[in-house]
C-alpha cells in the first residue's frame, strides 16, 4: 500500500512520463510506459484472469486495446502512469456474446450516508486508490479475448 505521502517523494523521479501515448508503439518506446504495461499484466497473471490457449475454430474472439492514461495527485501533477488493457466491447453483439450487462458503481446517495455516519460516530474515514480490481464472480460462458 502507498501513502500520498510516500507517492509525494516519487513525484520528481524520472521515470514517470508526462505524455499520454496514443498507440502501443509511441508507449513501447518510452520505459515508463513499458513498465505501467507491465505491471497491468502481472495483475493479470497474479489474479489469474486468463489461460492462454490455441486459437479455437468458429469461435468470437474479442480483442483489446491499451489504454494510457497519467494520473494526477491534487494539484495537477502527474505522479504516476496507467495503462490498461481493455475488451473492445464493441465486437460482441447482445443476446449472442452476452445476455446482461452490469456496471458497480457507488451511488453519491452511498457515500453521503457513509460520511454522515462517521461523522457523527467520531470514526475516521480513509480513502484509497485500488490498483486493479476485477470481479469476484464466475462467469459460466467461455469468453476469448487476443
Amino acid at each position: 500500500m502507498k501513502t500520498r505521502a510516500a507517492l509525494k517523494k516519487k513525484a520528481n523521479i524520472a521515470l514517470i512520463s508526462q505524455i499520454e501515448p496514443k498507440k502501443v508503439e509511441e508507449a513501447l518506446n518510452d520505459s515508463s510506459w513499458v513498465q505501467a504495461m507491465q505491471e497491468e499484466l502481472d495483475q493479470f497473471s497474479k489474479n489469474q484472469v486468463w489461460k492462454l490457449i490455441p486459437k479455437p475454430e468458429n469461435v468470437s474472439v474479442i480483442g483489446t486495446k491499451w489504454v494510457f492514461r497519467n494520473k494526477l495527485n491534487e494539484d495537477g501533477k502527474v505522479i504516476r502512469n496507467r495503462a490498461r488493457l481493455v475488451a473492445q466491447g464493441y465486437s460482441q453483439q447482445e443476446g449472442v456474446d452476452y445476455d446482461e450487462t452490469f456496471a458497480l458503481v457507488a451511488r453519491l446517495e452511498s457515500i453521503r450516508i457513509i460520511l454522515a455516519h462517521t461523522s457523527f460516530k467520531g470514526f475516521r474515514l480513509f480513502q484509497m486508490d485500488v490498483k486493479s480490481a476485477f470481479l469476484n464472480g464466475f462467469i459460466e460462458e467461455e469468453v476469448f479475448v487476443k
